[in-house]
């Protein structure tokens, strides 16, 4: 073991955080142009789009579960998680550089319909991310004590995998989508596999955590399970269909409307995950320290449903939905970091690359359910309904989430009382 993990340094924090931060940059590509490159190149309809995004979610029903109980059991190539992060990783360079490349994959294969194409593309990205995303975060929590330094893992996590999402939506934005894709192929890689020469797995849990190995707060999991899927509820539907409220209220009539589109979607979730990296190291971890992290995650989730509603009402130029994305920026922050934390010590400890993949669970259903957003969107008239939808299911999220119980904080006292039933 090398004498920064056995500190638990900061550039061991930044160096653990680097294999999420890969399957985070390889996702960002994803965001960024998966609904664009299929709305303005392959000229798929918006209820098209919504079935190629439902090909990973269906991937991920159970292969981060399979994954993570596979990986619990296993120890070859000098780890249990480190197989699947090399493995994952490659397999994901791989797919990202045949994003943009489907009409070339459907002429060898020797088909017309680029849907097919697209969602076996789609399929198997996120068969990859899901090969290596489950093992990148039951890392931190094999390698990492209970309570503050596991806190600090996963908000180092978000931090280094945040700022790196930033520039990719920079790249997007300010060069193209095709860049972005280049230097995706090579970060992803490199991400991937580099770490895994310095971080050391431990074969056996320390007797702490072994002490504590068999407990399992079931009542507790499946609240967060429940709440947490309304966040993603929420935030799936924006990644996938804020293309369609762009194009009808922020750039249509534009000359080039089409580049605009994908400009002005780079350039927004660059915005929100400035602040989603920023937050969490820097503002989150002291204020969870001092209230707790259910009730910070509350808050922040809060503010995201009523940035939602913000957009849905007033954003009609790029400056506003910048803005109010800055806001959003505030729940994804504590999305992407706080619930690991908190679910990983109500588990048991010796299982816990089944219980990433269980909890994944309440990622992946939400995304399907919200190919359903499609067709309400494909039948609207004005696509601001899509920020209703998502403001509503951000806040029955910060509701729900009342309802766990957490070591430093309860919420207010009509929370305390949903908690006890």
């Amino acid at each position: 073991m090398l004498p920064m993990q056995r500190r638990l340094s900061n550039p061991f924090y930044a160096i653990l955080s680097l294999p999420a931060t890969a399957m985070g940059f390889a996702l960002c590509i994803q965001i960024s142009a998966l609904s664009w490159l299929l709305s303005t190149r392959y000229h798929l309809h918006i209820d098209e789009i919504g079935i190629v995004w439902a090909a990973g979610p269906t991937a991920g029903i159970l292969g981060q579960m399979i994954i993570g109980l596979i990986s619990d059991g296993t120890w070859f190539w000098g780890g249990r998680r480190r197989p699947f992060i090399l493995i994952g990783g490659a397999l994901a360079a791989l797919s990202v550089f045949l994003l943009p490349r489907i009409d070339s994959v459907a002429s060898l294969l020797g088909t017309s319909n680029l849907l097919v194409v697209a969602v076996m593309i789609a399929l198997t990205l996120d068969i990859s991310i899901n090969i290596s995303f489950n093992p990148t975060r039951s890392l931190i929590a094999d390698v990492t004590p209970e309570g503050e330094p596991r806190t600090r893992g996963y908000t180092w996590m978000q931090t280094i995998s945040g700022f790196w999402g930033v520039m990719a939506y920079l790249i997007g934005a300010f060069i193209d989508n095709y860049a972005l894709i280049s230097v995706g192929v090579v970060l992803v890689l490199a991400f991937s596999v580099l770490p895994m020469f310095f971080v050391e797995e431990p074969r056996t849990l320390a007797p702490a955590e072994r002490e504590a190995a068999t407990a399992t707060d079931w009542g507790q999991l499946w609240r967060i399970f429940v709440a947490h899927a309304f966040t993603w509820l929420g935030v799936q539907s924006m990644f996938v269909y804020i293309i369609a409220f762009i194009q009808q209220h922020i750039v249509a009539g534009a000359v080039d409307a089409a580049a605009r589109s994908g400009q002005v979607i780079a350039i927004s979730f660059a915005v929100m995950n400035v602040v989603g990296f920023v937050l969490p190291a820097l503002v989150l971890a002291p204020l969870v320290t001092r209230f707790g992290r259910v009730r910070v995650h509350v808050l922040c989730v809060g503010v995201m449903a009523a940035a939602y509603l913000a957009i849905a009402l007033a954003a009609r130029t790029p400056a506003m939905l910048y803005l109010l994305m800055a806001f959003v920026g505030i729940g994804w922050a504590a999305v992407v970091s706080l619930p690991f934390a908190v679910m990983s010590e109500k588990v048991d400890k010796s299982r816990m690359g089944f219980f990433m993949g269980l909890f994944n669970l309440s990622v992946v259903l939400p995304q399907l359910v919200s190919t359903k957003v499609g067709f309400v969107l494909a039948g609207a008239a004005d696509k601001s309904i899509l920020f209703y939808i998502c403001a509503a299911c951000l806040a029955v999220s910060a509701l729900l989430w009342c309802a766990v119980s957490d070591k430093k904080s309860a919420c207010p006292n009509a929370a305390q009382a949903l908690a006890t039933h």
